[in-house]
């Protein structure tokens, strides 16, 4: 782990055509540095070379290689010597797959698909964009090697920041050598997607030990633009993980919140990132809206990461002043807030499972299931981590299995040992399925698979013969709705319950579905009255089964019915969760603990992301919300609760295992110490 990480980065970058002249002309080191200092800015991210495959230093090595127009040949080695007389951090970025002077030069270090076309985002060469893909099994990797010592041998180094290092199902000759070298078959496409994964890794742990042998302190880090499941089994090559995550650049504002619960279990320390821009990388002279550049800083800080903001210098070098007023005054008030974030882990009382496990991801292609999930949960103020199936999750009171979790024979012997001990277990839909055999090699396998966990307390007969079908939910999970039926639109399975199970809700049947030959109205048929199959099971009062998928549901079109009936259930299972309060759903809360200060904080935080444009969801106002009530529960005796950095006191009580105090007023983000005693 990387000790020197700061918490107020600029990630600074410089893809910069060879078409535009007079580079880094109006350069300054002393204003350039000035500027960082005074916007409170202690990490900045400075440019070896960009993604047109220019260096913005001078190269003794590759000297065509330094940009044409690069007036301050020393342009790399002014910035780090500025930075550093005001101890400002520095890591280098260097980019790896994305170079279109290689690409343009270097036709055979390009990645082939298996139709035999250059794969990128803008593979033809009459496209503008660099986005086709190098290999990093080709020569190309020498050249990395060599550029990589040469920028060690320029400047001092803080850090190194690989950019786009990703998994590529490439089939040139290079792979196509050796996957047939590694008894892989590169007309299969599973192992091509084996082979992707395995020799990104081993590029990634051959770099790090070259790295490390010209310095054995810097940070090192591999950028993909998300981190997931697939990185546990490559952390060792990584001093710690940047979460890429601009919501109006394609990740939304879903994406940092789901990638960080994740990230944040598997040990390594965390920054967050997001942008200056209005939209994305490379939006010249735009600028986010104050309110959402707080809003994705502050809830980086919440959920236990530091920060880095993008932003691009101008070709001619040249720093934004406006720019730089706009970070320094959320750094401003990062800086007066990190006392509270020094060492802080998080608390939580739930783990939620990822799809991502077994389907993967990408930029915008987050499983539907966990969107759903995320939302609910972060509705209803409750306290997780996102988990695989290799997490220790012994420390959660309830497991959470959102609609197409598989669980194969080991996974279930986990879930089973940790219900033995007394955990809870939510689960929906085909969660508990042992994984679904691919229907090429069925040979007659049932294509639903085998029900894995029998603690479920259901028997599966298969997918319901109806949608959309209607719950009809008892008490308690019943609370708060109107007794009557409620539409699902998703089809679900159909299920028998076990000796020892109890139905929540009824699964309640329409005339017929809507076909052809019989419909009704503009939609879906009426409810019959009539029960058809189970809907939620309980069983053995520490699992609940939904047979409908829920979560993705919730994705879909956010019925308030289904968030109404998970959170209900989950008030039956977890009766007293870590946090309540009594304000709108629009308020997303985090807690932590500093066990060094024996304190723990409460971040509650209200902006409101709007979809005014078409294109992505935008924050401008800031909704104060005032006399908000919270309830934590209470878990050793409190000394004092005060709102910070403010200091206020807050007068408190406690009831029932809980301590309950109000927040006057929260404007934006609000934190709160409980100081135990």
């Amino acid at each position: 782990m990387s000790p020197s990480l700061r918490f107020r980065q600029v990630h600074l970058d410089f893809h910069t055509s060879e078409a535009i002249p007079g580079i880094a002309a109006d350069f300054d080191p002393e204003r350039f540095a000035d500027t960082l200092q005074k916007a409170h800015v202690n990490s900045v991210t400075c440019f070896a070379r960009c993604h047109h495959g220019w260096m913005y230093y001078d190269s003794p090595r590759f000297p065509e290689l330094v940009h044409p127009g690069l007036v301050n040949k020393n342009l790399l080695r002014q910035q780090v010597d500025a930075c550093h007389a005001r101890d400002i951090r520095v890591p280098i970025y260097i980019t790896v797959q994305w170079d279109h002077r290689s690409a343009m030069t270097h036709p055979e270090y390009l990645t082939l698909g298996a139709d035999g076309k250059v794969i990128g985002f803008t593979p033809g060469p009459f496209e503008a964009g660099f986005y086709r893909y190098l290999c990093v099994n080709s020569p190309y990797r020498d050249f990395l090697m060599a550029h990589t010592w040469e920028v060690f041998e320029n400047s001092a180094v803080d850090g190194i920041f690989f950019d786009i290092v990703q998994p590529v199902e490439c089939v040139c000759n290079y792979c196509r050598a050796q996957m047939v070298a590694r008894g892989l078959d590169p007309t299969r496409p599973a192992d091509r997607h084996d082979f992707a994964i395995h020799s990104i890794n081993a590029f990634k742990r051959d770099m790090t030990a070259f790295v490390r042998s010209l310095n054995p302190d810097c940070s090192i880090f591999y950028n993909a633009g998300h981190i997931g499941p697939r990185h546990r089994a490559i952390m060792d090559a990584y001093t710690h993980f940047e979460l890429e995550s601009l919501p109006s650049g394609g990740w939304g504002y879903l994406h940092f919140p789901i990638s960080m619960r994740y990230a944040r279990t598997l040990g390594l320390e965390c920054l967050g990132m997001t942008g200056k821009f209005h939209t994305s990388w490379g939006d010249f002279h735009s600028f986010k809206n104050p309110a959402a550049l707080q809003y994705e800083v502050f809830s980086m800080l919440a959920l236990g990461a530091k920060c880095s903001i993008g932003d691009q210098l101008h070709p001619a070098g040249s720093i934004s002043q406006p720019t730089y007023n706009l970070i320094g005054e959320v750094y401003a008030e990062v800086e007066k807030k990190e006392p509270w974030f020094e060492g802080a882990t998080p608390q939580v009382d739930m783990g939620v499972f990822t799809p991502e496990e077994s389907q993967g991801v990408g930029i915008g292609g987050l499983p539907p299931a966990l969107m759903g999930a995320v939302r609910m949960l972060t509705e209803g103020a409750h306290q997780f981590n996102i988990l695989d199936s290799q997490s220790d999750f012994d420390r959660y009171g309830l497991l959470i299995l959102p609609d197409e979790i598989p669980v194969n024979e080991g996974f279930a012997a986990h879930l089973k040992e940790y219900l033995a001990r007394g955990g809870k277990l939510l689960a929906s839909f085909r969660s508990g399925l042992e994984p679904i055999p691919d229907p090429k090699e069925n040979s007659g396998t049932n294509p639903l698979g085998k029900f894995a966990l029998n603690e479920f307390g259901v028997r599966m007969v298969g997918e319901a013969p109806f949608s959309p079908d209607f719950l009809m939910a008892k008490s308690p999970i019943g609370k708060d709705l109107p007794e009557t039926e409620h539409v699902i639109y998703l089809k679900g399975m159909q299920v028998e319950t076990l000796a020892g199970s109890a139905v929540l809700a009824d699964t309640l049947v329409p005339y017929f579905n809507r076909t052809y030959q019989h419909f009704c109205s503009h939609r879906h048929t009426p409810s019959t009255g009539k029960i058809g199959y189970p809907g939620i099971v309980y069983n053995r009062k520490n699992v609940v089964y939904f047979a409908h998928p829920i979560f993705t549901q919730y994705n879909d079109c956010a019925p308030r019915w289904v968030k109404t009936l998970l959170l209900n259930t989950i008030d039956l299972l977890l009766p007293s969760p870590l946090l309540r309060h009594n304000g709108p759903s629009t308020l997303v809360t985090s807690t932590t603990e500093q066990t060094a200060h024996t304190r723990q904080v409460i971040h509650l935080l209200h902006y409101i992301p709007e979809r005014r444009g078409q294109a992505f969801e935008v924050i401008e106002d800031v909704i104060p919300l005032y006399n908000l009530e919270l309830s934590v529960r209470l878990d050793q005796p409190v000394q004092r609760v005060r709102l910070v950095p403010q200091g206020q006191r807050l007068e408190y009580k406690s009831s029932d295992g809980r301590l309950v105090f109000t927040v006057p007023q929260v404007n934006g983000h609000q934190m709160i110490e409980i100081l135990h005693a």
